[in-house]
């Protein structure tokens, strides 16, 4: 996750990850912490991730009010919940992420990423 991440985005950012392999039939889960530049409280991130295509955002402040991997299952959405500020960092959050691997997995995600690139007009033609 930190190198593909890096990979994706650039070499420099600073990050730090837990990945943990647990017995689900299908889907990813993930605990993500981010630091920002500026400062972004979680309610301005909520109408962000709203706003986000493929984003799906459950974040209902209360017991049960996020998304497990068996409730993701069979849909192309990517659910973020308990997004919330990280008290340990200058302009951090947390938050909840799952989607199911089998339908928003990588292949679908490097379709998507093209369209976008090229709906952006950010491809050029080759000489």
């Amino acid at each position: 996750m930190v190198a593909e991440t890096k990979k994706i985005l650039d070499p420099k950012i600073k990050l730090t990850a837990t990945c943990v392999r647990v017995p689900v039939f299908v889907g990813h889960s993930e605990a993500v912490n981010i630091e920002f530049e500026q400062p972004i409280s979680a309610d301005e991130a909520r109408e962000i991730l709203r706003e986000a295509p493929g984003c799906m955002v459950v974040d209902k402040r209360e017991n049960g009010g996020y998304v497990t991997p068996v409730e993701c299952v069979g849909d192309f959405a990517t659910f973020i919940s308990r997004i919330r500020e990280d008290a340990t960092i200058e302009n951090g959050l947390n938050m909840w992420v799952v989607s199911d691997n089998l339908r928003k997995g990588a292949a679908l995600n490097a379709v998507q990423i093209a369209e976008s690139i090229i709906n952006r007009g950010l491809l050029k033609k080759a000489a």
